[in-house]
């Protein structure tokens, strides 16, 4: 019943559907107009604009390919089936997932990050005639403040296993690493405090430039001779190389922070946009910060207690027994010492 019903909402647009894929979540669709993807989705009617402006205007400047939305024939970007469901009909590439375990992709996205930043940076894109369009790209949240709210809720979890009578094997292993690792976290925060990432953080908001959000291997496919950047759920106003520290700290995680996969991710990025010493310096401060323990420790205090999947302990695990092999790479790019 329900593939009827987003069969239904592809009858809302403009294009002849010539066949349709069904895979997880969402429908491959060969239109007269090329591969287009139907897939539901959370973005809201006052932040559907912004993501349209945004990716219209990198596609036309033909530098990048990516995911652009698609109206309706009655002008709307969203549409709402008969089951309550809300869908996006966007552009499509065929091609593969990126690969980071290939050098040469790996690389390859690092430089795409790049050129994507230097097409979000431009002032084209905050005209006044594109106010409307970029209203729902937010305010930049000032990243000292994002470290003592995460610091605060580290504590909270602290304090909620402590009252628990039985500890299960997570609580137990957190309560074991939570000194260290929240002493890492403040000795963050005061980096953060000393550098000139405020500063960056003005520019970002006087300039308004503008993050993915959530740009990782997922969010990118692989074809014969280019590569699509998707995903642009997420998009905001924000820091720049806040998508560079987390597409950096999502490889190393999966490469146990091995230095020359690093370097060539810098290098390859600096390549077709050259950082700062300011941005360098921030990129490496938020990769100090022990991110995967505290989201995977915010993950578990808000969920259902009473079952405990395997991965939530073994995420922990993994991101105390990395803490070394992290501060030593950081040491060796950055010269970050904590």
């Amino acid at each position: 019943m329900r593939e009827e019903y987003e069969l239904e909402v592809l009858e809302r647009y403009e294009i002849e559907v010539k066949g349709t894929r069904r895979i997880r979540g969402a429908f491959f669709c060969d239109t007269n107009e090329g591969t287009m993807l139907l897939k539901e989705t959370k973005v809201s009617a006052r932040r559907a604009p912004l993501l349209y402006a945004v990716l219209s205007y990198i596609e036309g400047q033909g530098t990048l390919k990516v995911d652009t939305p698609v109206f309706t024939r009655d002008g709307e970007l969203l549409v709402t089936s008969r089951e309550g469901r809300t869908y996006m009909l966007k552009k499509w590439y065929p091609g593969k997932e990126c690969d980071i375990r290939q050098e040469e992709e790996m690389e390859q996205a690092a430089m795409k990050l790049a050129v994507l930043h230097r097409e979000l940076g431009k002032q084209e894109l905050w005209d006044p005639d594109r106010t409307y369009h970029l209203e729902g790209a937010g305010t930049l949240r000032d990243p000292a403040e994002e470290i003592r709210r995460h610091n605060r809720e580290l504590k909270k979890v602290r304090t909620f296993i402590r009252k628990r009578t039985v500890k299960n094997e997570f609580e137990a292993l957190f309560l074991e690493s939570f000194e260290s690792m929240y002493e890492i976290a403040e000795k963050v925060l005061k980096k953060m405090e000393g550098t000139e990432s405020f500063l960056l953080w003005q520019d970002a908001s006087r300039e308004g430039s503008m993050v993915h959000g959530d740009y990782n291997y997922h969010n990118l496919l692989v074809m014969k001779e280019d590569m699509a950047v998707t995903g642009f759920e997420r998009i905001h106003a924000g820091v720049q190389v806040q998508d560079l520290y987390y597409f950096t700290r999502k490889v190393m995680e999966k490469c146990h922070w091995k230095q020359k996969t690093g370097r060539k991710i810098l290098e390859a990025y600096s390549q077709e946009r050259k950082l700062s010493p300011r941005e360098l310096e921030y990129t490496a401060v938020c990769l100090a910060y022990p991110e995967k323990y505290w989201k995977t420790a915010s993950t578990y205090y808000h969920s259902n207690k009473a079952w405990l999947p395997e991965k939530y302990v073994e995420k922990l695990e993994l991101a105390v027994r990395q803490t070394e092999e992290k501060y030593g790479f950081l040491e060796e790019i950055f010269s970050l010492h904590l």
